[in-house]
């Protein structure tokens, strides 16, 4: 991996961080959860790969965004069935995101991503978004779920029909980016086909209908969605790389306007 450290704003200091105001137009902020992700990852799962692609892509930036504080615990009571899960609940989350968002915008930075590896922040991240609009007119904020970015990558892949949270894609991400935190061992296939899922379940994963939230407990007995045990590192990297290679494309556009 790259040393990205110089585009960390937590390695910088004051002064060098307000100078990074005016050549760095852009922070990200990565955002995650803590929360189980099966037998066989960690439960940082979702921070530690929202911070290694934010990294990457303000490495490939070559100084045109920094890399902001994490938000390392996020919005995940569908979890708390399974040991370890530590949860925010919707405002929480929201107000933490604003207030880091505003401490920004205060020093001068107006254009702020989050970058999610957790899905469940999406609807408040969403909402930050529409609040921002009347609080702060000449911000741009912006979010992006991580995995979606590779989506063509993802569905190369051959994953199982249900597939998700600590399945193919998520533990190829991790092999890549933290193997050391991976125990190859325990993984374990979870639920892998609609016909398995109990009626309500299969109900919350159709697609194109409305949207049902269900805790993972219900939909999977070991918090697994997809079968892990084919995961490699290399996909893993294609989906890190189409992922960096997609976000720094949108930040290198979004300064040019």
């Amino acid at each position: 991996m790259s040393d990205h450290h110089g585009h960390h704003l937590a390695r910088m200091t004051t002064e060098e961080a307000a100078a990074a105001v005016r050549s760095s137009p852009v922070v990200i902020l990565p955002a995650g959860a803590f929360e189980q992700h099966g037998p066989g990852l960690p439960l940082a799962t979702d921070t530690l790969r929202a911070e290694h692609v934010a990294a990457e892509a303000a490495t490939a930036l070559g100084g045109l965004a920094v890399v902001g504080p994490a938000l390392p615990v996020g919005v995940s009571p569908h979890h708390l069935a399974f040991s370890g899960t530590v949860t925010l609940t919707t405002t929480t989350f929201a107000a933490v995101t604003r207030e880091y968002t505003h401490s920004l915008y205060r020093h001068g930075w107006r254009k702020i991503l989050v970058l999610t590896g957790h899905g469940g922040n999406g609807p408040a991240l969403a909402t930050v978004a529409q609040d921002l609009l009347t609080t702060h007119e000449d911000l741009q904020f912006a979010w992006t779920p991580l995995t979606p970015l590779a989506a063509h990558v993802v569905a190369a892949m051959g994953v199982s029909e249900v597939h998700g949270h600590s399945g193919e894609a998520e533990t190829a991400q991790m092999l890549h980016v933290a193997p050391d935190l991976v125990h190859t061992a325990r993984l374990t296939p979870g639920s892998t086909a609609t016909a398995a899922l109990d009626p309500l379940a299969r109900l919350s994963r159709r697609p194109g209908h409305p949207s049902l939230t269900v805790r993972y407990d219900r939909l999977s007995l070991n918090g697994v969605l997809g079968d892990p045990t084919t995961a490699t590192a290399d996909q893993g990297r294609a989906v890190i790389d189409a992922a960096v290679s997609r976000l720094t494309t949108y930040i290198t556009d979004w300064t040019a306007v």
